[in-house]
């Protein structure tokens, strides 16, 4: 049984993908990376909460994410990479006046958002 908070967790990475998603077709690209972000973010907090892992930071939870479920096999390499990538990319895009990302790139960080999600409502599913 998946508690509420994993649950509003869940909803609030579905939630920010599909403003990722509207945020990128109509060009605002940097929030569209911003939100794709959060959207794993808030799916990798999930996942750790599922396991009773509460962290407060965003480095806290790309830590703990990659000890508890990539280091341990349960989740691919690739799914920390691109939740590390995306991070680097927020932080460039909410704080950075200067970067311009291009749309290839926040293409890809928006569709590892959706394929993230998809992996670890998979690993959710393989807890129970």
């Amino acid at each position: 049984m998946v508690s509420e908070e994993v649950q509003i967790l869940l909803k609030d990475a579905h939630e920010s993908l599909n403003a990722a998603k509207i945020l990128f077709e109509r060009g605002f690209y940097r929030d569209a990376i911003s939100r794709a972000y959060y959207a794993m973010f808030y799916a990798a907090s999930a996942l750790l909460r599922a396991r009773g892992i509460v962290t407060k930071s965003h480095r806290g939870v790309i830590a703990k994410f990659g000890l508890e479920f990539v280091n341990t096999g349960v989740v691919e390499k690739y799914y920390a990479k691109a939740l590390s990538l995306a991070e680097t990319s927020r932080e460039k895009a909410d704080y950075d006046p200067t970067y311009r990302p291009s749309r290839e790139e926040a293409e890809s960080i928006v569709e590892d958002a959706e394929h993230f999600i998809e992996r670890i409502e998979k690993a959710l599913e393989e807890m129970k």
